[in-house]
C-alpha cells in the first residue's frame, strides 16, 4: 500500500499538495477515478479517489475513514545531538520513527561538531518512514535547541527524564529506571559525549542518569537502543 500524506482535509474532500501531489500525479501516474489511500499524521486514515488534478495539486474524494486505535499509552521524546556526518542522523530518525516515537528535538551541546540542521530535509526524511512503515501518526520535529535552553522548556515537564551519558558517576539501567507507561524524555549526547557540566545541569534540572549496556555506542546507535528499549517496555504485559 503506498499512503500520502496531507494536512488538507475539508469535509470529504482531501487536497494533496506540493511533493505529496507531483508523487501521486507525476512518479505514480495516477489519474481521475484511481484509488487513493491517506494519512493526517494526527491518527486519522482515509481511503478515497482522486477526482481531479491541476499543476500543483490534486483532490481526493474521500469514502472511507478510521482513526488509529493502537498507539501506545505514553509518549516518548529523545533529545539528540546531531551527529557530524548527518547520514546518521538521519538513519536515527528514519528507524526510529519505524519503531515509534512521538517528538525529537536536536540539541545543541558544548561538545557539539555539527551545529546546524536542515529542518526541512530531516522532516521529509521523518514522513517517508511513517509512510513506509504505515504509521498514520507523524513524529513531531522540533528546531534546534540549546542544550541549555532546552532544559528550561516548559514542554518537558510531565515527562520522567532522563540522560545516557558515558562519564563517570552511578547510572541505572534504562529497562529498571523506566517507569511504564510514562511518558518518557531521553537526553542522548554528541560524540563527544555530554560534558560534566551538561551532566550536572540535568541533574539539578530533574533528569535520571541512565546506562544503555555496556558497551560504548555510537549517538545514533544510542538514540536507537533507547527507543527500541522504551517501546519494548512500554508495550509489554
Amino acid at each position: 500500500m503506498i499512503l500520502f500524506y496531507t494536512k488538507n482535509i475539508n469535509g470529504k474532500i482531501a487536497t494533496l499538495e506540493g511533493d505529496e501531489a507531483m508523487h501521486c500525479m507525476k512518479t505514480l501516474r495516477k489519474k481521475v477515478g484511481d484509488s487513493v489511500h491517506l494519512i493526517d499524521g494526527k491518527g486519522g486514515w482515509y481511503d478515497g479517489t482522486l477526482v481531479s488534478t491541476s499543476k500543483k495539486t490534486c483532490d481526493i474524494s474521500i469514502e472511507n475513514e478510521r482513526f488509529e486505535a493502537e498507539r501506545a499509552n505514553f509518549k516518548l521524546h529523545i533529545a539528540i545531538a546531531p551527529t557530524k556526518n548527518i547520514n546518521r542522523l538521519e538513519w536515527f530518525l528514519e528507524k526510529a520513527t519505524e519503531i515509534g516515537i512521538d517528538e525529537i528535538t536536536p540539541i545543541l551541546c558544548q561538545r557539539s561538531e555539527r551545529k546546524t540542521v536542515r529542518l526541512d530535509r530531516l522532516e521529509k526524511i521523518i514522513l517517508a518512514a511513517t509512510k513506509q512503515s504505515l504509521k498514520s501518526y507523524l513524529p513531531k520535529l522540533n528546531e534546534l535547541t540549546k542544550f541549555s535552553d532546552f532544559l528550561k522548556k516548559e514542554t518537558v515537564m510531565g515527562y520522567q527524564k532522563m540522560i545516557a551519558h558515558c562519564n563517570e558517576g552511578e547510572k541505572v539501567a534504562l529497562k529498571r529506571a523506566y517507569e511504564k507507561p510514562k511518558n518518557v524524555l531521553i537526553l542522548i549526547g554528541p560524540e563527544g559525549d555530554f560534558s560534566n557540566e551538561e551532566v550536572e545541569l540535568a541533574n539539578e534540572n530533574g533528569f535520571q542518569a541512565i546506562g544503555l549496556g555496556k558497551e560504548r555506542l555510537r549517538t545514533e546507535t544510542a538514540g536507537i537502543v533507547a527507543c527500541h528499549t522504551v517501546n519494548l517496555l512500554g508495550v509489554g504485559d
